[in-house]
């Protein structure tokens, strides 16, 4: 029974390892359309362009050198392992800003190496989200790493509830979603991710996007497990390897559905409201962090 048991749960994190990066962000843009009146692609839309595009050569500029060549390399790699980390735990989740950082690095690289106004542009607000997101994001993990055991009542669980939203705020931030970005647009000057790719062709824009892919899930996942770890403290509900998997991956799926949603019914704010909306989150979150230190 135990060797069954460890053969299942073994087998439902490889199915969810491969499959949660491209059902994220399939289901993701499927709730997106669905919610604007549309049929939208299929749920693995994504993974079929990702094939597709590989088989492709790249197209460089005249401007391009190491970093067109090597960027998507570096971002795919750093992904998968950012990826692994939150899949299976294997180190201290407080490398996680720091495997985030080497993507955006690596994409903001490429994307000022072309010289590009709109890769300019698209650069320098993601290198504006990631100073304003990274404190915060580190502060989250500090606290989901401290393994505070939380009293059973009403006043903990309200904390609970606000840091996981604050939380979920800075994950729209890091995927440059509303009201940081609004990829409804299809503007590329009013779209971060998208304008620092707009010289990526054939395998290079196909490992940018599976590194974007790898860090929509990762967050996704992260987000899960943080609530799922709060409704163990909460409600004393009794955790098993299995079903604790197949939560985190539901889990997954159904904070995407929401993202979906959100992203479909919401529009981005300007600029010069983003470091305020997001200063004021960090001393939120800090307070709230704590709170919850104080009544564990």
């Amino acid at each position: 029974m135990v060797t069954t048991t460890v053969v299942l749960d073994i087998l439902i994190q490889t199915l969810s390892f491969l499959l949660l990066p491209f059902l994220c962000g399939g289901v993701l843009q499927k709730i997106r359309a669905y919610s604007q009146g549309r049929r939208g692609a299929p749920v693995l839309q994504i993974f079929y362009d990702t094939v597709r595009m590989i088989k492709k050569y790249p197209i460089d500029g005249p401007f391009s050198g190491f970093f067109s060549e090597s960027s998507a390399i570096f971002a795919a790699t750093f992904g998968l392992v950012l990826w692994s980390l939150v899949s299976f735990e294997w180190a201290s989740l407080l490398f996680i800003p720091f495997l985030i950082g080497m993507i955006r690095f690596a994409t903001v690289a490429y994307a000022v190496e072309n010289g590009t106004s709109f890769g300019g542009m698209g650069a320098a607000r993601e290198a504006l989200l990631f100073i304003f997101g990274e404190p915060i994001m580190i502060l989250i993990l500090v606290v989901f790493e401290s393994n505070v055991v939380f009293q059973a009542n009403f006043a903990n669980l309200s904390f609970g509830i606000l840091f996981f939203l604050g939380a979920t705020l800075i994950v729209l931030s890091e995927l440059s979603k509303p009201p940081f970005d609004d990829p409804r647009t299809h503007l590329e000057l009013t779209m971060v991710h998208e304008a620092m790719l707009l010289e990526a062709s054939g395998r290079t824009r196909a490992l940018f996007e599976l590194a974007h892919q790898f860090k929509t899930a990762s967050l996704f996942l992260l987000l899960t497990k943080l609530g799922l770890e709060h409704m163990e403290v909460f409600f004393g509900l009794v955790s098993f390897p299995i079903w604790k998997e197949l939560a985190a991956f539901g889990g997954a799926i159904l904070f995407s559905a929401l993202i979906g949603y959100w992203e479909s019914n919401s529009t981005r704010r300007k600029w010069i409201w983003i470091p305020e909306l997001l200063g004021l989150n960090f001393i939120f979150m800090l307070i709230l962090g704590i709170l919850l230190k104080i009544g564990k």
